[in-house]
């Protein structure tokens, strides 16, 4: 939980950290002019996709309640973070930890988004479940009263359906206006 804990707190940092990294790198490690042209467009693309990935993340309630990130989380931004890093060192590798870089950035957007969906759904469920119990105690309990106390066809063990009016009259009107 510390690690999960400490990369979640970490997560909102890297957004400004890595991407002053890659020119810092680029200042120390070198490269050429058409290199700086690169590096202009790709450091603020690494910090908007940062943020980005970051909001995702956030959003989720279950990160939120805990203040962690889920395991999967850690595995995809831990290495996505680390190729952006081996990237700012400029060596000869930094072509292949880029393109790495470029990968899992793609792959921990969409990790994010499914969680993030994944998560909604399961608290759906489950907020739903809630309401079918607490509907059932509700029409269990008004069946049970308005039958005396005898447990029949409309005992707390049987619903009744939705649409069911108890028996009384229902008067529909339409007007049309001309």
């Amino acid at each position: 939980m510390l690690l999960r804990r400490a990369l979640y707190r970490w997560q909102m940092i890297a957004i400004v950290v890595l991407p002053v990294w890659l020119a810092v790198g680029w200042a120390i490690f070198g490269g050429g002019g058409w290199g700086t042209l690169g590096l202009v467009i790709v450091v603020p693309v690494a910090f908007v996709v940062l943020g980005v990935v970051a909001l995702l993340t956030n959003v989720r309630p279950t990160v939120r309640q805990e203040r962690a990130l889920s395991w999967t989380d850690v595995g995809v931004l831990t290495a996505w973070q680390l190729s952006i890093i081996g990237t700012g060192f400029y060596g000869a590798s930094a072509t292949a930890f880029g393109v790495l870089a470029i990968l899992l950035g793609i792959a921990a957007f969409w990790v994010a988004v499914w969680q993030l969906v994944t998560d909604g759904a399961n608290r759906m469920k489950a907020s739903m479940a809630e309401f079918e119990r607490l509907a059932g105690e509700q029409s269990g309990a008004q069946a049970g009263s308005a039958s005396g106390g005898s447990a029949g066809a409309t005992g707390p063990g049987v619903r009744r359906p939705p649409f069911d009016d108890g028996g009384d009259e229902v008067i529909i009107i339409h007007e049309v206006r001309e």
